[in-house]
């Protein structure tokens, strides 16, 4: 008897992308059956509330083609909530996870199947060149040297969830059921040994990017709270100094006061300067303690990674 032919699923998540929803499916399709003919395959489509016309068009081609699945969220979960969310209701031997966009490109799939079937049971894609805007690139590039340097665990530099995950890696999502997950940190803690493809980042085939400074710092403070030390010791070390230059300072002007060097005195501007700094820098930790607790206040709650407002051609 002959074995069953192993799957390839293909996540797609989406928000807003009604010009590129169709397009996307297409080039997928044509990849799977053209390069990979030797898999069966399944389109999974996970939407984020789009308010575009982006579900009509999955509708449709749910329609036409059984191969292609979706789940429509009844909110916006987010940018980190949703994909993972889809990667774990995907049932291949192996998943892929691409944008949209096609800012990740279509033909790195073959590339990514052929690696896996050569034992690595995750195959990442590694921009080495974006045709994006140059100074959010290189600002980008900044901040992955700068959160591996203060990781306990290693960043992987530019990096952004492209690429290909076995059904072993994808139940060890399943099994961690966390409510905030940054799959870019999970592939680097817990993932197994990995290949990784270079690419350049072409631009996006058509629409807006979604991403904002909102957005971007929500996963630079994700990725913060739930990899580093950083803010917290920075805290401790500052402030300790600190105190003890503020203390150094305290008994020289103690000093100058009982020897009775008033020529010492400067007035009230360096006290008020002093008070400024300090508080400046008190609410800066603040905020940092803030982002902490939050993400331990989530992870608490332990909410629903995402909840369903529909799915369609899955098995019951």
């Amino acid at each position: 008897m002959e074995n069953a032919k192993k799957t390839i699923s293909v996540m797609i998540p989406c928000y807003n992308e009604v010009e590129n929803a169709r397009a996307i499916y297409e080039a997928v399709r044509d990849t799977l059956k053209k390069d990979c003919s030797a898999y069966d395959y399944e389109i999974l489509f996970i939407d984020n509330k789009s308010t575009d016309g982006t579900r009509d068009i999955i509708r449709k081609i749910c329609a036409e083609d059984k191969h292609v699945k979706a789940i429509f969220n009844m909110k916006n979960f987010g940018q980190f909530n949703s994909p993972v969310y889809g990667m774990i209701h995907t049932s291949g031997d192996c998943t892929i996870t691409m944008c949209a966009d096609f800012q990740d490109p279509v033909e790195l799939i073959p590339k990514f199947v052929e690696k896996w079937e050569s034992g690595y049971k995750i195959v990442i894609g590694r921009k080495t060149r974006s045709k994006e805007n140059p100074l959010i690139y290189f600002l980008r590039g900044c901040y992955y040297k700068l959160i591996r340097k203060m990781s306990s665990v290693e960043m992987i530099e530019q990096f952004t969830g492209f690429g290909l995950y076995d059904k072993c890696f994808i139940q060890t999502l399943r099994d961690l059921h966390d409510p905030t997950p940054f799959i870019r940190g999970i592939v680097a803690e817990l993932g197994p040994e990995r290949a990784e493809i270079e690419y350049e980042q072409p631009r996006r085939r058509a629409g807006k990017t979604h991403n904002n400074f909102f957005t971007l710092f929500d996963a630079a403070m994700l990725s913060f709270t739930s990899y580093t030390k950083f803010g917290m010791r920075i805290a401790e070390f500052l402030g300790g100094g600190m105190a003890f230059v503020s203390f150094l300072v305290a008994i020289g002007f103690l000093i100058a006061k009982l020897v009775a060097w008033n020529t010492f005195t400067a007035g009230y501007a360096p006290i008020i300067l002093a008070l400024v700094f300090l508080s400046g820098v008190q609410l800066a930790f603040l905020g940092f303690l803030g982002e902490y607790v939050m993400s331990m206040n989530t992870r608490i709650m332990n909410r629903p990674l995402v909840v369903e407002e529909e799915r369609l051609n899955f098995d019951e």
